[in-house]
Order: C-alpha cells, then structure tokens, then sequence
C-alpha cells in the first residue's frame, strides 16, 4: 500500500491542509482544482484513510489528516531548508572571494579580472582588499595573495606565486626634490633596502615622506612630491606611458607573492585554476617589464 503513494499526492495534500482549501491549494500549485481532489481521492484511497471532513463544503482535517499533515510539515520544510541550501552553494561555488593587498589589487590584479572572467572558468572572482594575517573564517575568504613579510599560521596552505622586485621611480614632466616616499604599510622595507644597499647611495640619504598605502606614494610621485620605492607589479602603466621613470632598475627584495588558503587548494578545482592563472599572468608581467626595460637601455 505505501508504494502507491506518490511524493507528488502528498505534496497536493500538504498544500490542501495548509490552506484549507481546494482552491486556494491550486492557485499555489498552478493547477486546476479537479488535479487536487483527484490527488487528496488517490492519497486517501492508498491509504485507506479519510483525511478530510467535508463540512458546509470546507474541508477540516480528520485526526488522522492533523497527524499527516504535521509529518509533512517536518518533511517538506526540511526539503525547502535542503532545497536553499542547495541553491546557496551553487551560488557560492561562482563566486571565489579572494583577499588582497590594496595596490596590487588596484594596479595589477583588477584590469586583469575581466580577462580572467572571460576566459569562462564557471566561476567569478570577489575581491576583498587587505594585508597582513588573513581571517579566512571569520570573512568568508577563500584564498589570499600575501608576501611573505609576516608569520602565517603553520596550518595555513600556501604556495609561492613569484618574486617580489622593487624599483625606484620619479616623474618625468616635475622638478626633482630630495624627498623619498615610502609606505607605512611594509614598515621593515626600507630597513631591508638600506642595510642591503639595494638602491644608490644618493636615494639612500633622501629625507623621507611617510605615507599610508604604495598607491599613495605613486601618486604622490605622479604630482611630484618625490621618488617612491614600488613593486614592479605597481607601475607597469605609469612606466609604459612615461608618466614615471626609473631612478633604480629592478631588484628583487628577498620576499615573495604566495597565494594562501585555509584548506589544500587540491580540494577546490576553483582554487587551482586561479593559481595556475595567477602563475602565469605575473611571471609574464615580470617579464615584460623586464624586457621593456632592456629595449629601453
């Protein structure tokens, strides 16, 4: 007898008693009201129960109907929370929130985005801009784009996406001042490039200018404030288009890009997509500037 009951009846039967209402039950079901009687006569008869009273033509549910109908409740909310959570994670699964600092993030990564959506990986980036230690849990972040200037935690996957290189430039159309400006986001740089005399001497005793974030040194470079100690990753259109120059070629500093994340990145076929293409994409950015630099010289 229960094999003969189709989900699609009582679904019809839940509508019915939670209306009350033959009519009202066929409207939300975008049926005619022969459907739903015809499904309440074939649920009863399987069951060889009566579920409704029919009273001054109202339908009021028998004990045992009350008893039904409580059972689906259960069940068919259950299904609507499984049936959301379903939907939510499809959603999820087309959005990768990624974590990044905010230069890179402005100068590099987002004219690079829209490349990267259209390359029609099923899935779109969302971007988050930050530094230093990443809560991957408390923010929903999938991954991050750090360098390696601070402790993460042990348990934290991450791999080396590229070396980092920093330049000195200047803008090309000001007077010069003797002013240096750096960032007070990466406070141990300058103490690195000074005790690995990793720029000239001359630039080495520069008064300093002390600013927030790299995008404010170059513009203040850009209105000519100064000479701003960057990343290559930082000026790659402000040197093509001449607006800066460098003063120092290219070093590498002795830190790195990594890419982090709170689980392996093998478990999340998103995850190693966009590693691989963040890869490729700055070791050709690295190279380019490079060889536009030796065209250059």
């Amino acid at each position: 007898m229960i094999e003969k009951i189709s989900l699609n009846s009582l679904k019809f039967f839940y509508y019915v008693a939670q209306h009350g209402s033959v009519t009202l039950a066929s409207q939300k079901l975008f049926v005619t009201q022969s459907a739903v009687s015809k499904q309440i006569k074939n649920l009863e008869d399987a069951l060889g129960l009566i579920l409704f009273d029919r009273v001054n033509k109202k339908l009021i549910l028998t004990s045992n109907g009350s008893l039904l109908f409580a059972c689906c409740q259960q069940v068919f909310a259950r299904l609507d929370d499984c049936l959301v959570d379903l939907k939510n994670q499809q959603y999820e699964k087309k959005q990768l929130v990624l974590s990044c600092e905010p230069t890179i993030s402005m100068k590099w990564l987002i004219p690079r985005l829209a490349e990267f959506n259209s390359l029609n990986y099923g899935f779109e980036i969302v971007l988050l801009t930050g530094g230093g230690i990443v809560d991957f849990q408390g923010k929903s972040i999938d991954i991050a784009l750090r360098r390696n200037d601070f402790e993460w935690d042990k348990n934290i996957f991450h791999e080396k996406i590229i070396e980092e290189y920093i330049v000195a430039v200047r803008n090309t159309r000001t007077d010069q001042t003797n002013t240096l400006l750096l960032t007070s986001s990466r406070p141990h740089l300058w103490q690195h490039i000074n005790k690995s005399k990793l720029v000239s001497s001359d630039i080495l005793s520069y008064e300093h200018m002390v600013l927030e974030h790299f995008y404010l040194c170059i513009e203040g470079c850009l209105a000519g404030l100064g000479t701003a100690i960057v990343s290559i990753f930082m000026v790659e259109k402000e040197i093509s288009h001449e607006f800066l120059e460098l003063v120092h070629p290219p070093v590498a500093d002795s830190s790195s890009y990594h890419l982090l994340s709170y689980y392996p990145f093998y478990e999340d076929e998103r995850k190693v997509i966009f590693k691989n293409w963040l890869k490729i994409e700055m070791t050709r950015s690295k190279e380019q500037f490079m060889k536009n630099l030796q065209d250059k010289l």
